[in-house]
């Protein structure tokens, strides 16, 4: 067979990670900086309204992380990987780059986050103004080049140091997430949090916060295979990324939400842009060691960010192994991170990133799952996925259908989300998802009737 499409897949032997393994890394995929901040970004819906979009939209959300770490257990292939299968070996190059961006881009958010609190960090030390004030810029660069040597030293180090930060970053944040919920709840009440009324020419409608949060969560269903092609058993590649997902999210976004609530009710001014970590660990006064825990959840987050990215770049560049296609993916974030310094407030450069993350990735995971579990029946041959004369060649290795069916709901989700009607009560991130996974059933069938006759 030609080698050059060829595609690594786990030998049930060499799988070695436990349900508590599995639990952990999706925990702390999601008690990380981005989920804080992404809770204070839905205060804008007000409290009950944040609350009600964040369950319903990550649990929608982490059922297609079950399926997709389902796929994953079964052919010990990563999620690009199984890609070809539905959009073509060649075509597969669309869901991987719109994978690999996403994942730089969630890299570098967590970094810049981490960044600013390492600001604070020498504004302590070293009396170096803050990111945000006159020359604060400077702290922001140290810290964004710390995070950034932290995260290639835990990949040069391989698999099992990345376990370890996982299995270590899990107990200071739980501990953290609680340490944080004391202080907020001390001084405002939870009554007066949940009774808080958004100021109207800030507010924000259901809908969008569903698209908001549907894009955050989504972002982790293509990273599901890279992880479960490591287990045994189909309950730990299923319920284990979903329970550990929404833990995660649930507690570090009610955090979020609740702290920048909490501030905008003690200090009469509620400001979207201050909803990030650092700033609000700095308001409430925690200290030093709340800005370290903030810098290790960014390297729990990241562990699986730069991983999922690096095996999206390894599927469009075969010769590159895994640990060259990490280590390129973390410099490329790296410079992604500096981008909010030079260009704009860093709320208006992580709503633009959402925007695209929510357009581009509904459509590919509804497509990659519809014709591994509909159309052909959970059965995918691993070899075939890098067999340039196989059935996943289609016509000069692009599934057509598949790929058109893609950029139409990209331009659907754009026209849909200009509607104030989605806005208000919908979003338009599963109605996309719905139409086009019905779409795609509904050509491959006809094709398959049409193979039949002819």
């Amino acid at each position: 067979m030609n080698t050059k499409y060829q595609v690594e897949s786990i030998d049930k032997k060499h799988r070695h990670m436990t349900y508590w393994d599995m639990f952990a890394t999706w925990v702390g995929a999601n008690a990380n900086n981005g989920t804080w901040f992404i809770g204070g970004i839905i205060a804008a819906c007000g409290f009950w309204g944040g609350i009600k979009a964040l369950i319903l939209a990550s649990s929608i959300s982490y059922i297609f992380l079950m399926l997709v770490g389902y796929m994953g257990t079964k052919t010990g292939v990563t999620t690009m990987a199984l890609s070809r299968a539905s959009f073509g070996i060649r075509g597969s190059i669309i869901p991987s780059i719109v994978n690999l961006t996403q994942f730089v881009g969630w890299t570098a958010v967590n970094t810049f986050i981490a960044a600013t609190s390492v600001s604070y960090i020498l504004h302590s030390f070293l009396g170096w103004p803050v990111y945000g004030q006159p020359g604060g810029n400077l702290g922001l660069i140290m810290g964004i080049a710390v995070m950034s040597i932290l995260h290639l030293i835990s990949i040069v180090s391989g698999q099992k140091s990345i376990q370890i930060i996982e299995r270590i970053g899990i107990i200071l944040v739980i501990i953290f997430v609680i340490w944080e919920s004391i202080v907020v709840f001390k001084d405002v009440s939870f009554n007066q949090i949940a009774a808080w009324k958004v100021p109207s020419h800030l507010k924000m409608g259901f809908g969008t916060a569903m698209d908001t949060l549907a894009a955050f969560n989504l972002a982790w269903v293509t990273a599901g295979a890279d992880f479960t092609r490591f287990t045994k058993k189909s309950v730990t590649a299923t319920t284990a990324p979903f329970l550990g997902a929404n833990l995660g999210v649930f507690g570090f976004a009610f955090i979020g939400l609740s702290a920048t609530i909490s501030i905008a009710i003690s200090s009469g001014v509620y400001d979207p842009n201050n909803s990030d970590p650092s700033t609000i660990a700095n308001r409430l006064g925690l200290g030093l060691i709340a800005m370290i825990v903030i810098m290790l959840t960014s390297m729990t987050a990241n562990a699986v960010n730069i991983q999922a990215a690096g095996s999206a770049l390894n599927n469009m560049f075969t010769k590159l192994t895994l640990k060259q296609s990490l280590l390129i993916t973390t410099v490329i974030a790296t410079l992604v991170t500096f981008i909010p310094v030079f260009y704009g407030s860093f709320l208006e450069t992580f709503t633009a990133f959402l925007d695209y993350v929510g357009m581009v990735l509904g459509p590919i995971i509804s497509i990659m799952v519809v014709d591994y579990f509909l159309i052909s029946k959970q059965k995918y041959d691993p070899m075939e996925l890098g067999n340039p004369n196989g059935r996943y060649w289609y016509k000069n290795g692009i599934h057509w259908t598949a790929f058109i069916l893609w950029l139409v709901g990209v331009i659907f989700y754009s026209l849909l989300q200009k509607l104030d009607f989605v806005q208000t009560y919908t979003g338009a991130t599963f109605i996309v998802m719905i139409i086009i996974g019905i779409l795609y059933w509904l050509i491959m069938q006809f094709e398959k009737r049409n193979s039949n006759v002819n």
